[in-house]
C-alpha cells in the first residue's frame, strides 16, 4: 500500500490549500486504504502537507484506529 499505490488513485489530488492537514488525514484514514499512520503521513507529505499538526497520543490513536476499522477485510484464500 505504498507510494505506487497512491499515485494510481485519481482522486488524489495535491494539498488544497483549504484543507487542514488534520482534515485530509482523517480523509484518507476514511479510505480504508492506510494501514498504520506512517503510511497515512507519507500520504499526506507527498501531497505537500506539512506534518507538524499530527502529533500527540490520542490523536495518533483516533487515527490508527480509523484506518483500522476503515480497512476491507482481506478476501480469504481459496484452498486447493
Amino acid at each position: 500500500m505504498g507510494m505506487a499505490k497512491s499515485a494510481r488513485r485519481p482522486h488524489i489530488l495535491l494539498m488544497n490549500s483549504s484543507v487542514t492537514t488534520l482534515e485530509r488525514a482523517f480523509a484518507l484514514a476514511r479510505t480504508g486504504e492506510y494501514a498504520s499512520v506512517s503510511q497515512l503521513k507519507a500520504q499526506l507529505k507527498s501531497e505537500g502537507y506539512a506534518l507538524n499538526q499530527l502529533e500527540g497520543p490520542s490523536l495518533m490513536r483516533q487515527l490508527r484506529d480509523l484506518c483500522t476499522a476503515s480497512r476491507k477485510p482481506e478476501e480469504p484464500v481459496a484452498q486447493a
